[in-house]
């Protein structure tokens, strides 16, 4: 039985997005140019949105036109009037990219294996974005819905043989001595003992950190009230919520972390800084093929750019960029057919209906997995449908694959999640070809001063040496 769309129907998909990048590609040409002697930018911004290429970018602005009624800054104004370029996403001696090794490459400038984090194969530190920050005396700072040390945060401020030593880069970030720095991990940040606490080593770093003259922020109420130029803001254990599930009460937005680490770094400021404000929930969402938390990541993305952009309105001298690390998923929105003898008949191409159907979905499949684990079962299975799916009907052979957690195919690992992912393409068109990364070059959107470096094709790496030599102007 036939899941996903014939590779034919993915390819030519394909094509017409890369039409779509070098259209807007010259759109961004079409600007102004930058000379190169202009003086370096006071301040630096650096939006991520991890595993987010072109296809992304566009399935963010057509959803927030159709459903949310808003123009999607990202692409309508960011890619459209600064300069626009494409980043080759590949790690050196692998064609598809980790999110170590990817943003390694645009930290430092040089490529590395998959799961470095900003070392050489061999383990030799290179100098990160951050280090070169602070070396130049600006404050730095570092925003995250994943856990704050997990990859790309890790690979922009500091070094370690693999991503995977987590104790290793929260006790390298702690004496970094990031200005600022948001977003999930608590757990390894507090010892056993302590609620939710991992640290086997019985220190509890939130102490240390508030020890140093840190604002500490638990939840979104204490983050408004912190002030001074120095802030720790742990909102979750581990990674923090889709958008779909957070509690706004407990978790800030990512355009809250935005504007409470903006206003942090530039108090009594004359230096400048460099932030960085990832949104991991893209990738993640990717990973579980899960469009309507995509969709909501991508909002919550382009809330914090328009955040960002009314900073540099008011400070010129700001370097803003938009970018991504690597594609995750595949995602190609398609028609498809009930007949593939006869496309007349019952064809699904994305549509009004089909995003409303999107639209509806209250629950990420994350959360909706948790649940089926927490009470496996049909029973489960049907509540969740009802409440959290409505207008989605469940194919036999998917209702086979969630209550006996097999995958949908071989090269889809999330289970159940990506059931749920088939169940959503088959009815709206939104498929996906993996669970996992794809080598697809990502956009890169650039506005201000030093803009003029990131135009064209390039390398990930080329990123890198741009931030490094705008640094050290």
């Amino acid at each position: 039985m036939r899941v996903f769309p014939s590779p034919r129907i993915i390819g030519r998909a394909l094509v017409a997005l890369f039409v779509l990048v070098f259209v807007l590609a010259g759109q961004g040409c079409a600007a102004p140019p930058e000379t190169p002697s202009e003086r370096a930018p006071k301040n630096i911004i650096i939006l991520f949105g991890d595993g987010a290429a072109p296809m992304q970018w566009d399935f963010g602005r057509y959803t927030s036109a159709m459903l949310r009624g808003q123009p999607f800054v990202t692409t309508d104004t960011v890619f459209r009037e600064g300069v626009l370029g494409l980043l080759a996403t590949d790690a050196l001696g692998a064609y598809v990219a980790d999110s170590a090794a990817a943003a390694s490459a645009m930290s430092t400038g040089h490529k590395t294996v998959n799961g470095a984090i900003s070392v050489t194969p061999e383990g030799k530190p290179q100098r990160t974005v951050m280090q070169a920050a602070k070396a130049a005396g600006k404050r730095i700072g570092l925003v995250t819905t994943a856990a704050v040390y997990d990859a790309t945060p890790a690979a922009f401020s500091i070094n370690a043989r693999s991503r995977s030593d987590a104790r290793v880069i929260v006790d390298a970030m702690f004496d970094l001595e990031p200005d600022v720095l948001m977003g999930g991990g608590a757990r390894l940040f507090l010892p056993v003992g302590a609620p939710g606490g991992r640290r086997k080593d019985g220190k509890d770093l939130i102490a240390g950190f508030k020890a140093k003259g840190y604002a500490v922020a638990r939840d979104t109420e204490e983050l408004k009230s912190a002030s001074g130029a120095r802030v720790l803001g742990l909102f979750a254990d581990y990674f923090m919520s889709y958008e779909l599930d957070r509690d706004p009460v407990k978790e800030p937005s990512t355009a809250e972390m935005a504007d409470a680490a903006l206003k942090a770094l530039s108090r009594d400021n004359e230096k400048g800084f460099v932030l960085l404000i990832e949104n991991e929930n893209i990738d993640n969402a990717g990973h579980a093929n899960d469009a309507a938390s995509l969709m909501r990541a991508l909002w919550a993305f382009d809330d914090a750019v328009r955040v960002a952009l009314e900073f540099q309105r008011h400070h010129p001298d700001t370097l803003l960029i938009v970018t991504g690390d690597h594609e995750t998923g595949g995602f190609s929105p398609t028609q498809s057919f009930a007949d593939p003898l006869d496309w007349r008949r019952g064809a699904i191409s994305p549509a009004t209906k089909e995003l409303e159907l999107l639209a509806g979905i209250t629950m990420s499949f994350g959360r909706a997995a948790e649940m089926l684990r927490a009470n496996p079962g049909a029973g489960t299975l049907d509540a969740l449908l009802a409440k959290h799916f409505p207008g989605f009907r469940l194919d036999p052979d998917l209702r086979e694959a969630l209550l006996e957690r097999r995958p949908v195919g071989p090269a889809y690992t999330y289970l159940p999640q990506n059931a749920f992912g088939v169940m959503v393409a088959r009815q709206t068109g939104f498929y996906w070809g993996t669970s996992a990364h794809t080598p697809q070059p990502v956009a890169v959107g650039a506005l201000g001063p030093g803009a003029h470096l990131f135009r064209g094709y390039q390398h990930n790496s080329d990123f890198g040496k741009h931030l490094q030599r705008l640094l050290a102007r």
